[in-house]
């Protein structure tokens, strides 16, 4: 019996998902809770397992394809589910022709409880925990949910047209509704609308009624409001010169030379010629690739490019001398590694020093509220790692409570299990406050983009060797810059450069015989 497999919900903040990879396909049989599709988030890329056993009928999202939490993405066909006809299979209801006497009852509204189609399975996720190394997290003891309603579950599901009743009469004229606005389509179109195409919408003020939707069922997608926007912004084509029309003279007019300022003048020589849209598409020539972008660096970019259209960016760094914390790693490096069990890095000395400086200066551990400003009262550090898939931020909980061990093994257990792209969803929320160790690539100065809806993000850059002025002396020291991004709305110069000096003195205050904390 045919069952449907949906998207499931996985986390508050996790409102849709793009598909990655299939992991069977229509034929293949699948057992109850094996990975069955993997999905890409804003947060993590997972694999979902089926929580029924069968055979894979039909996949009903496409790789790549962006959906809401709770669409259906499959059809199973299983001994154990709830008995339901295929979604092609016309019910005798629809196969019989209307009776011309009698017009058809209109339908009422499905109640909460019966809205979710029969042989339409849900499960709620019970733990997120992570697999091997080839990637993605596992989600295990996935309870199923039978007939369980959820309106954006019910909504993605196609509804079948009410055939219309045999020769009605011509509608009287009536003038044409007014377009629908931003804030009535949602209203007008819930079962086709994802939260990021609502968002889109408002953003950009796009009127949705314009747009016709190329996702299942008609269902209007991000790159359909992104293609509408471009189209829109995209300067109109040059008109070609018309011709004007030219009447026949009188056959009696008697033929007059044209006067002098009439005679046709070549165009100017520094005429410029139109230029194509910036925003058409390229085609690549023979000595270039074209590359098909992927879920999760296609999310990457749409997280960048929310973050410095809404935020806006200021920039601040200064120059820190990290001899003394060179020379104490130095000192604390073999017996740590053979106490601890970890490398010890420079970022652990780094985020405490970080640590003082947002408890010194607490509106860099905010975010932006409209008409108030939204204090962090814990200190969550987001730990930018460059992973084989992209820039990924796991997420070091109340870092400020850590001691310099504490410290290292979180860096270390967060930093492998993202390169091997086995971070859970709990890994990877709640951040404040981000760092990134931009000097690990060998970066002298950098100017990172803030995480959204953070209110910051610092960089470490390379640790070189440079001289100095120390006491009016020339001296040769280990030299360190510090940048940070800020947002202008939450703070001014004022407090980042004090945010930056805390950290600072914090660092140069380190010593070969300081004790560890």
């Amino acid at each position: 019996m045919p069952v449907t497999i949906e998207l499931p919900h996985v986390g508050e903040s996790v409102v849709e998902g793009t598909i990655g990879k299939w992991l069977k396909q229509p034929g293949d049989t699948v057992r109850r809770y094996e990975p069955l599709v993997e999905v890409v988030t804003d947060k993590v890329t997972m694999e979902v397992p089926s929580p029924v056993a069968g055979s894979l009928l039909r996949l009903l999202a496409q790789e790549g394809e962006t959906l809401p939490m709770g669409a259906p993405i499959a059809e199973v066909d299983t001994a154990d589910g709830p008995g339901a006809p295929p979604p092609s299979a016309a019910s005798p209801a629809q196969a019989a022709p209307p009776a011309p006497a009698t017009p058809a009852p209109s339908p009422s509204a499905p109640s909460a409880a019966d809205a979710r189609p029969p042989g339409t399975v849900g499960y709620l996720l019970r733990d997120v925990t992570p697999v091997g190394p080839t990637g993605g997290a596992a989600i295990e003891a996935a309870e199923p949910l039978v007939g369980v309603e959820a309106v954006a579950q019910a909504a993605a599901a196609p509804t079948p047209p009410t055939p219309a009743p045999a020769a009605p009469p011509p509608p009287s004229p009536t003038p044409a509704p007014a377009p629908a606005s931003v804030a009535d389509a949602p209203a007008m179109y819930p079962q086709r609308l994802s939260p990021a195409v609502r968002r889109l919408a408002r953003e950009h003020s796009v009127d949705l009624t314009r747009i016709s939707g190329s996702g299942m069922g008609g269902r209007i997608t991000r790159d359909d409001v992104l293609n509408y926007v471009a189209q829109r912004s995209a300067p109109p084509p040059a008109a070609a010169p018309q011709t004007p029309a030219v009447t026949p003279p009188p056959a009696d007019a008697v033929a007059k030379p044209p006067p002098a300022d009439a005679v046709a003048k070549p165009p100017p020589t520094d005429a410029v010629a139109p230029q194509p849209s910036a925003t058409a598409p390229q085609t690549p020539g023979a000595d270039e690739e074209r590359r098909p972008v992927s879920p999760v660096r296609r999310m990457i970019a749409e997280a960048m490019v929310r973050s410095v259209s809404q935020i806006p960016h200021a920039w601040s760094a200064v120059e820190v001398d990290v001899s003394g914390l060179v020379a104490r790693r130095r000192s604390l490096r073999d017996r740590f590694q053979a106490q601890e069990g970890v490398p010890l890095t420079y970022l652990p000395f780094v985020i405490q020093a970080v640590v003082e400086g947002l408890r010194r200066y607490p509106t860099l551990n905010a975010s932006w509220g409209g008409d108030h400003i939204i204090l962090k009262r814990r200190i969550n550090l987001g730990l930018a790692v460059a992973a084989a898939n992209g820039l990924v931020v796991p997420v070091i909980p109340d870092a400020d409570r850590l001691s310099l061990a504490g410290l290292a093994r979180a860096v270390n257990d967060l930093s492998e299990r993202a390169r091997a792209n086995r971070l859970t969803l709990e890994d990877v929320q709640g951040g404040t406050f981000t760092l990134n160790n931009t000097g690990s690539l060998g970066s002298y100065v950098s100017g990172p983009i803030i995480n959204h809806p953070q209110a910051g993000i610092i960089t470490t850059e390379a640790i070189g060797k440079r001289p100095v002025v120390v006491n009016d002396a020339i001296a040769i020291r280990s030299m360190m810059n510090l940048c940070l991004s800020f947002d202008h709305r939450i703070n001014d110069g004022a407090e980042a450069s004090g945010f930056l000096a805390v950290v600072k003195q914090r660092l140069e205050s380190i010593g070969p015989d300081t004790p560890a904390a």
